[in-house]
């Protein structure tokens, strides 16, 4: 599976385009410091965390991209940053129900 497959999904939405990478796992958490340490590399990262430091952590931990679920909006910030590092999702889903539909299909 790659990040453009999940955008297949109309319930996902891209607000920054970077490669599209491959995607092995998803993983979910709000708190930075676990996230640093142990977000998978290749993995799609789930949060409701929308600012630049999300965007630092995300390129530290070499995820293939970032979904902002819960209908929350990155902040300008944020966006900004991703440009050349990370790709930026977002959607409506609650936090598990984003990662069970994409888990559904690796």
């Amino acid at each position: 599976m790659t990040v453009n497959d999940i955008l297949k999904y109309p319930e996902f939405t891209v607000v920054n385009q970077e490669d599209d990478r491959a995607v092995e796992k998803v993983f979910c958490c709000d708190l930075l410091s676990i996230a640093m340490a142990k977000a998978p590399e290749d993995s799609v990262w789930v949060t409701v965390m929308s600012n630049r430091n999300v965007i630092a952590v995300a390129s530290l931990a070499d995820v293939s991209c970032v979904v902002l679920a819960e209908g929350y909006s990155y902040d300008d910030d944020a966006i900004e940053a991703a440009k050349g590092k990370v790709t930026l999702l977002k959607t409506d889903l609650p936090i598990y129900e984003a990662a069970v539909k994409i888990g559904a299909e690796l």
